[in-house]
């Protein structure tokens, strides 16, 4: 039961539509009001996210949150769907601080819809009163969480401090790539590509991409597709600036782990370099 409306399968299974202009005004409503998870990427565009903010904080009684946070919104000189989440985080972590609210972080991990949840991961990312331990421990519920826009969202917000402190990271990281959870293992590959995908790149790792071997070699013959495909655009990214480094991991890989999974990685590391000597 949610929002007073009891949600059948359909709803909660469904694909989500291909456009905005075809989402149902019922699924639209529900995804504004937060009580259920955005099915797709067109959807996830398509919710007001003012309205989902003013709705979360109304349930939670928070609103007076909420003038402060859509200021600082207006304020933005490009307003987008990622800098307005990033706003709404870096605004709801002012709000708390300010009110001593140590509860709200974790009632927005709790919340129905990935995109509230999406807003803790940039709650952690500003925090710089963490450390860098605090900080990977305050993400990880994020980074194994059931959405994928959220698992998206927790490495893309942490990103900044992991380049401010890409060593200490990527010690700290070389333990999250023997956990259990494939998208524990997933997000330290994903969180250290060098180029990655819609964010800052990662300079050092693009000219020295040997610093981060203690997280792609435990790596090379995940079972996990999602991880595997993670490790291969990493290396993809490292191929574009240090070709070499690649050829040659590829190819002790090859000769070390003689696995299908191992085999699909190299494929993928190497497609930028194989395409280029096809075009020669």
């Amino acid at each position: 039961m949610l929002g007073g409306r009891k949600l059948n399968l359909t709803i909660i299974k469904r694909k989500g539509s291909r456009s905005k202009k075809d989402i149902p005004q019922d699924i639209l409503m529900q995804l504004n009001c937060g009580e259920i998870e955005s099915a797709n990427v067109v959807e996830w565009s398509a919710v007001d996210r003012k309205k989902l903010l003013e709705n979360t904080l109304k349930q939670h009684n928070r609103i007076h949150y909420l003038k402060p946070i859509l200021e600082q919104i207006d304020k933005l000189k490009k307003q987008t769907i990622n800098t307005v989440n990033e706003s709404i985080g870096a605004e709801l972590l002012y709000q708390m601080n300010n009110s001593n609210d140590n509860d709200f972080l974790h009632i927005l991990l709790s919340c129905q819809s990935d995109l509230v949840r999406g807003w803790g991961t940039f709650i952690v990312g500003k925090d710089n009163t963490l450390s860098l331990e605090q900080m990977f421990a305050n993400i990880k519920p994020f980074a194994i969480d059931r959405h994928f826009n959220v698992r998206e969202e927790a490495w893309t917000a942490v990103r900044p401090a992991v380049i401010l402190s890409l060593d200490k990271s990527i010690t700290i990281l070389s333990k999250w790539v023997i956990d259990e959870n494939e998208n524990i293992r997933r997000f330290a590959s994903e969180v250290t590509r060098p180029r990655g995908v819609w964010c800052k790149h990662i300079e050092v790792l693009k000219q020295n991409p040997v610093i981060a071997l203690p997280i792609l070699e435990p790596l090379k013959s995940d079972k996990s597709k999602y991880v595997r495909d993670s490790v291969g655009n990493w290396l993809n990214d490292a191929s574009k600036t240090v070709p070499v480094f690649v050829e040659t991991l590829c190819s002790r890989w090859e000769k070390e782990s003689l696995t299908d999974e191992t085999r699909y990685i190299i494929k993928r590391a190497m497609r930028t370099i194989n395409k280029g000597k096809k075009t020669c």
